[in-house]
C-alpha cells in the first residue's frame, strides 16, 4: 500500500496537521494507508507529511494549509503528478536514531505498530533469556550514561537497586523537562511511549520493583493522553500488570503530574513532590538508588535514558558501545532552537563536533540571513554559552565540561553576531532565580545579587568592582549549593565572562552594548538619508518622531522608549535609522 505518515505531535498538531489529517481520510484514497505519527524531527517544516508511494522513494509535502495538501498529495498518490509541493526526501543525514527510532514511522497509540518494530522482544528477552543479573550486566556493559544531565552510569544506578535487600523498590521515569528550548523528552512520549514502558518494565525486572511511576509535566497534555493509552493497551496485551509474558513477574505503572517547577527535575526534589512534599531537594547520601521514594530503594531515569534501554537489550551492548566515543558511547537528541534554519529534533552520535551539528543541511542548517555564528547555549539554563572558536569540539560529556558548559537534557540555544552575551547571562540566571526552590541561601540569594549586577552593567551603571564581584560570587554558589540547579545557575555568567570579557568591558568601560541589544545603551539616530516619507513617525507608539513630508525628521530622545518599531519600517533604499 501506499503510505502517508503526517507528523501529529504537539509540533505538527500546532501547525494544522489535525486538519490535513481529516480532509485525507475523507478523501478516500484506494490503496492508501495513513498513519498519524508523531514528531518526524523537522519541527521548522510542520504540518510535515512524509508519502511512501509504492514502488517508488518517499517524498515530502511540508507547510501547506489542509484545501493545499489534499490537492498535492492526491494528485501524486492518484495521477503520479509531483507539483512544486512535492519534495524530495531530505533524509536523516548524518543521524542515528536510537532514542527516536519509531518516531515518525509508527502510530503511537496503536500498540501493534510498536510490535510489528520489534517492540516488547527486549522485555520477552530479559525475562526468559537474560534474567536479573543478565539485564543489568548488559546495561552495564554498554556504558549507558544517564541522558538528563549529569552522565551517571545507567547500568551502576540499577546495580545498587538490585542489590539493595528490601522488598519495595520504585521504578521512576523522570519527564519533568524544564529547560527553556527543550522538547526532546516530550517529543518520544508523543512518538514512542511504549518503548519507554518497556524500557521501566526492564528496569523493574533487574532491581526487583513491582511499581513504577511517571512524573510528568501537566505541560504536556498530549503525552499524557498518549501514555495513558499506551499503558492500558500494555496491560490489555499482558506486557504490564499481573503475570507479564505468562511469568510469576508483575509491575504496574501509574502516571504522576507535576506543576511545573524546574527544580522538581532534580530527583531529590522530585521524590518530595511525589510524596506530597514541598519540591526541594535532599540532602546526599543516601542516594535515591538505596533510600527514595517513601524511603525505600528508587532508580530514577528520564525518559530519553529509558528510550535507549530496548535497543540495547535487543541488539546487545557491543552494538551500542560501536557508536559514539569510548567514554560517551551511544547517541544523544538534541533540540535545536534560537537563531538557527533547522529548528527541531536531530540525534547523533556522541563525539559529533557542534559545527556538524549547527551547518550541516540535514541537521541545523546553518543560521538565517547568513548572519555569523557567535556562541551555542547547550545544558539549557545552568548550561555555559560555548563561542565559535570552539565549534570544531565533539559533543560529549567531558569536553563540554572541560570549556564550562555541560550536556544536560539536550537542549542547543544558537545565538548569532546580534546577541549580547552579557544580556543572554542576565536572561537564563532570570530563569534559575525564579525556579530556586528557595531551601538554601546560596541559591536563593546569590543567584539574586547576581542578577541585580547583571541589570547594572547591562543599563550602563556598572564597575569594574562589578565584574570583580560577579566572578567571586558565581563560584561561591557552584561551590555551596546544595543541588545540582545551585550549583550550574552561575555557568552562564562564569562562561560569558571567560569568552566574552571584552563585551562585559564595554559595557562598563564605554556604557555601549556592542550588539547594540542593550536599551539602555543605545540610541537610535535619523541620518541625512532621511526622504522624509513619514512611516518612521506612523509607528512610533510615543509620537517620538517628527518632521514635515519630504524633510529629514527627528527623534526626541527623551521620548523614545528605544522600542525599535521605526527601524524596519524605514525604506530598505534609504535606511536612514541607525542604532548605535
Amino acid at each position: 500500500m501506499h503510505k502517508i505518515y503526517i507528523g501529529m505531535a504537539t509540533c505538527g498538531i500546532a501547525a494544522g496537521a489535525q486538519a490535513i489529517h481529516d480532509v485525507l481520510v475523507a478523501a478516500n484514497m484506494q490503496n492508501t494507508q495513513i498513519i498519524p505519527t508523531g514528531c518526524i524531527g523537522m519541527c521548522y517544516a510542520e504540518p510535515l507529511i512524509e508519502i511512501k508511494k509504492q514502488g517508488e522513494g518517499s517524498v515530502f509535502v511540508s507547510g501547506l494549509d489542509a484545501k493545499e495538501a489534499k490537492k498535492s498529495i492526491t494528485d501524486y498518490i492518484e495521477n503520479g503528478n509531483k507539483d512544486k509541493n512535492i519534495l524530495p526526501n531530505k533524509g536523516y543525514g548524518k543521524q542515528v536514531r536510537i532514542a527516536l527510532r519509531n518516531c515518525g514511522i509508527i502510530n503511537p497509540e496503536k500498540i501493534e505498530d510498536y510490535i510489528a518494530e520489534g517492540g516488547y522482544e527486549a522485555l520477552r528477552k530479559a525475562l526468559n533469556t537474560l534474567g536479573r543479573e543478565g539485564v543489568i550486566e548488559e546495561i552495564k556493559a554498554s556504558n549507558l550514561r544517564g541522558r538528563g544531565g549529569a552522565g551517571f552510569p545507567t547500568g551502576l544506578k540499577w546495580e545498587f537497586g538490585y542489590k539493595s535487600n528490601e522488598h519495595k523498590k520504585y521504578i521512576i521515569c523522570n519527564a519533568d523537562e524544564g529547560d527553556p528550548g527543550a522538547f526532546m523528552d516530550r517529543s518520544i512520549l508523543e512518538g514512542d511511549p511504549h518503548s519507554v514502558l518497556e524500557a521501566m518494565a526492564i528496569a523493574g525486572f533487574a532491581v526487583g520493583a513491582d511499581e513504577g511511576i511517571f512524573y510528568i509535566r501537566a505541560e504536556y497534555p498530549l503525552a499524557v493522553e498518549r501514555l495513558y493509552t499506551a499503558i492500558s493497551q500494555a496491560e490489555k496485551l499482558g506486557n504490564l500488570g499481573e503475570g507479564i509474558m505468562g511469568t510469576d513477574f508483575n509491575f504496574k505503572i501509574s502516571i504522576n503530574l507535576g506543576a511545573g517547577a524546574f527544580v522538581c527535575g532534580e530527583e531529590t526534589a522530585l521524590l518530595n513532590s511525589l510524596e506530597g512534599k514541598r519540591g526541594e531537594p535532599r540532602l546526599r547520601p543516601p542516594f535515591p538508588a538505596q533510600k527514595g521514594l517513601w524511603d525505600k530503594p528508587t532508580v530514577n531515569n528520564n525518559v530519553e535514558t529509558y528510550a535507549n534501554i530496548p535497543a540495547i537489550i535487543t541488539r546487545g551492548a557491543e552494538w551500542f558501545r560501536s557508536i559514539g566515543i569510548e567514554k560517551s558511547p551511544g547517541t544523544k537528541v538534541f533540540a535545536l532552537a534560537g537563531k538557527i534554519n533547522n529548528v527541531g529534533l536531530v540525534e547523533v552520535p556522541m563525539g559529533t563536533t557542534l559545527r556538524e551539528i549547527v551547518y550541516e543541511p540535514e541537521l541545523g542548517g546553518g543560521l538565517p540571513d547568513d548572519k555569523a555564528f557567535k556562541a551555542i547555549q547547550t545544558g539549557g539554563p545552568s548550561g555555559g554559552c560555548i563561542p565559535a572558536v570552539h565549534i570544531d569540539m565533539g559533543v560529549d560529556y567531558e569536553s563540554l565540561a572541560s570549556i564550562g558548559s555541560m550536556m544536560g537534557s539536550g537542549g542547543m540555544i544558537v545565538m548569532d553576531e546580534d546577541d549580547c552575551m552579557v544580556n543572554i547571562a542576565k536572561f537564563y540566571l532570570d530563569f534559575t532565580m525564579e525556579e530556586s526552590c528557595g531551601k538554601c541561601t546560596p541559591c536563593r540569594i546569590g543567584n539574586t545579587r547576581l542578577h541585580e549586577i547583571l541589570s547594572k552593567i547591562t543599563t550602563g551603571k556598572g564597575s569594574h568592582d562589578d565584574i570583580s564581584e560577579l566572578k567571586s560570587l558565581a563560584r561561591v554558589i557552584k561551590d555551596t549549593s546544595l543541588c545540582g540547579l545551585g550549583m550550574s545557575a552561575p555557568n552562564p555568567v562564569l562562561s560569558t565572562l571567560n569568552f566574552f570579557g571584552d563585551e562585559y568591558n564595554a559595557h562598563v568601560n564605554d556604557k555601549k552594548c556592542p550588539s547594540l541589544t542593550c536599551k539602555d545603551l543605545i540610541t537610535f539616530k535619523i541620518t541625512d538619508k532621511c526622504i522624509g516619507c513619514g512611516i518612521c513617525s506612523k509607528v512610533c507608539p510615543v509620537n517620538a518622531i517628527t518632521g514635515e513630508p519630504k524633510k529629514i525628521h527627528t527623534i526626541e530622545h527623551g521620548k523614545c522608549i528605544k522600542c525599535g518599531e521605526c527601524l524596519p519600517k524605514c525604506p530598505e533604499k534609504v535606511r536612514a535609522i541607525i542604532k548605535e
